[in-house]
Formats: structure tokens, sequence, C-alpha cells
């Protein structure tokens, strides 16, 4: 599953807007988003890591990697 798929399904369980993550990701970094740049960048599946990292932490969810 991409990156794109899993930050939209975290986005629906959480019942939470492309808006209301953008606010919440911009009071978490202090940088700007907006909900058009985050639609954008997940469609587009460009977030950097550390980024993706900050949703899922914002979220509730956790990354992990692990060996196959």
């Amino acid at each position: 599953m991409s990156s794109k798929e899993q930050i939209k399904i975290m986005m629906l369980k959480e019942h939470l807007t492309a808006k209301q993550l953008a606010e919440m990701l911009a009071k978490k970094t202090g940088k700007h988003y907006t909900h058009q740049s985050l639609l954008h960048k997940i469609s587009l599946s460009s977030l950097r890591y550390d980024e993706i990292e900050t949703v899922a932490d914002i979220l509730g969810y956790e990354i992990q990697i692990v060996k196959k």
C-alpha cells in the first residue's frame, strides 16, 4: 500500500479533513501548510518521510520498519 493510500485511510479513520490535518501540521512543525498544498503532496506521493512521521504522530499512529 502506498503512503498516499495509508494517509488517506488514517484521515478517514480519524474523521479528519485535509484542512484540519494541514492546520495540525502547521501548528506542530511551524511550517506553512494549506489543505490544497497538503492534498497536492498526498496526491503526488511527494510528502517527505519526516512529514509522514509527523502526520502519523499527530493521528496517533507509529511507523514501524520490519525486516521481511
